[in-house]
């Protein structure tokens, strides 16, 4: 395997499946499955979950709600969400934890880095939930950040789209795919690869990240071989 110990990060939005709200079961115990297959290989696995099926702190702001309160709104979404793949996870026979940025004992562990690395050594999954537990934050901060506090290898943004294109290719058709991008061409091209706050704690920390299309049968597991799946950032 390429790599020993992956965060990935996915989108609340991926896990409605062809909803236009919720959660999808079947689209989670997809999930589940390619995570757990590549577990099995021995490859360390930590996750963070975005909100945005269920609440949107940033969409709510523009409506009049104070930003601070609808980002810990969003924050719960991201705990409601990460329990829902925890126990995919647990069906399909892989041991986790999950650890929320807020504690909320009766339901998980609050974020403990060094505990958080000793899970990950004892072979168990590691969600961490509730993002970085503070407000105008998004989730790719709060995954950039723990895949730096936990000494991952690289983070993979999995999403619905096979990687980064030189413009929204649902909406351009003739947009074109990069295969391979610097820190920088992203940064001169203004490419929209992860929010800047994300972006730049990955770059200062020599972090690679990879986005693919996680609804692809297989790609998680092709990445984590070496094979050339979706775009690379380093």
């Amino acid at each position: 395997m390429k790599y020993k110990r992956i965060l990935l990060k996915l989108s609340g939005e991926s896990l409605m499946g062809e909803q236009q709200y919720g959660i999808d079961n079947a689209r989670v115990l997809q999930y589940a499955k390619e995570i757990k297959a590549v577990h099995d290989e021995g490859v360390e696995v930590a996750i963070v979950i975005g909100g945005g099926n269920i609440f949107r702190g940033l969409a709510a702001e523009k409506s009049g709600m104070d930003r601070a309160q609808a980002d810990y709104m969003g924050m719960l979404a991201t705990v409601i969400n990460s329990m829902a793949l925890q126990n995919a996870l647990e069906t399909v026979g892989v041991p986790t934890r999950l650890q929320s940025a807020i504690k909320m004992e009766q339901i998980c562990e609050p974020y403990v880095r060094r505990r958080a690395m000793r899970h990950l050594e004892k072979r168990r999954i590691v969600i961490f939930g509730a993002g970085t537990g503070n407000p105008y934050f998004t989730t790719d901060s709060a995954a950039a950040l723990r895949a730096i506090e936990i000494k991952a290898n690289v983070v993979l943004k999995g999403t619905r789209v096979d990687g980064i294109y030189t413009a929204d290719p649902e909406k351009n058709p003739t947009a074109t795919k990069y295969n391979h991008l610097t820190f920088s061409q992203v940064y001169a091209q203004n490419l929209n690869v992860m929010d800047m706050t994300a972006f730049t704690l990955c770059d200062e920390n020599k972090l690679p990240i990879i986005v693919f299309d996680m609804n692809t049968l297989g790609n998680l597991m092709k990445l984590i071989k070496g094979e050339s799946v979706g775009t690379l950032v380093k």
